[in-house]
């Protein structure tokens, strides 16, 4: 009887045994595979980018990958990297930004291409960063994603007020660092609303005429006049490219006086010179022709 006892024991064991492995092994790999295509979520899902584009893409999904945090004002170091962020009096959802280490959605891109061209050469806020002088293209919000390709940066706002940026991944997908208790997610591309437009970055050489202004809160204009239309207002000192400049409105500010007025390309736009560092008549940059530069 102890033999019988046993040996059915024994039976029971490897029946349980042959059924239990199956199953298990059926587990794995269905779990296996739901687990890989979430990781491939994120990261150049359509043919184009660029080398440097790529590499952005990759560190911007290290950190969705990390699970990091949206902080307000995070990512605006004196060098690129996550920080602790800050309270945004606008929004109750900050109260613990100070507490996570984490990016705000410029902060975000700006260390995605420090990561790719091995310099900071996107610091700033989303405003700066779409309207950045490295632009290689740039696509409105009538073109649609169409022209778009892995890498460009899409963004939120007005001329006036850019207020977020994120960076596309293609197949209408992109990854951002959207709002405050939310971490740095890949998201569906929001065509709808108050979407702007994108640009591309270049991260090898500038090309045209380089400067610096100065002031806070200082508005380029549609046309050379300071009753013209207002295009986009320096926060602070921003690094431009000057495409031309022109004798125009006379303009006296913080203890100047000047008549000579430059065109911004990258914003398509007129700026005094009065707040851009240099002489009076910038040295090098050539006068603008008869034909007036397209402002918007």
């Amino acid at each position: 009887m102890l033999r019988r006892t046993v040996l059915i024991r024994t039976l029971t064991a490897l029946l349980a045994f042959l059924f239990w492995a199956p199953v298990s092994a059926a587990a794995a790999s269905t779990a296996t595979p739901v687990q890989r295509v979430s990781a491939d979520t994120c990261g150049a899902l359509a043919p184009g980018a660029s080398a440097a584009a790529e590499r952005a893409i990759a560190a911007a999904c290290a950190e969705v990958a990390a699970g990091t945090w949206y902080t307000w004002g995070g990512g605006h170091g004196p060098q690129p990297g996550p920080t602790y962020g800050q309270v945004d009096p606008t929004d109750p959802d900050s109260e613990h930004d100070p507490e996570r280490l984490g990016f705000d959605c410029s902060g975000l891109v700006r260390h995605a291409y420090a990561e790719a061209a091995g310099s900071d050469i996107l610091d700033g806020v989303a405003g700066q960063q779409y309207y950045t002088h490295r632009a290689a293209a740039r696509f409105t919000a009538a073109q649609g994603l169409a022209p778009l390709v892995p890498g460009d940066l899409l963004a939120w706002g007005t001329s006036r007020d850019l207020h977020h940026i994120a960076v596309y991944l293609g197949a209408g997908k992109m990854v951002e660092a959207r709002e405050s208790g939310t971490r740095i997610m890949v998201s569906d591309v929001r065509l709808g609303g108050d979407y702007f437009g994108a640009v591309r970055v270049d991260t090898g050489p500038v090309t045209g005429h380089v400067h610096q202004t100065w002031g806070t809160g200082v508005w380029t204009k549609a046309e050379p006049s300071l009753g013209a239309a207002r295009v986009y207002a320096f926060p602070y000192s921003t690094t431009i490219r000057v495409q031309c400049q022109k004798h125009a409105e006379e303009v006296t500010s913080d203890g100047y006086t000047n008549d000579v007025w430059s065109y911004l390309p990258d914003y398509r736009a007129w700026m005094t010179n009065i707040y851009i560092k240099g002489a009076a008549w910038l040295d090098g940059v050539p006068e603008c022709g008869g034909t007036v530069p397209a402002t918007r």
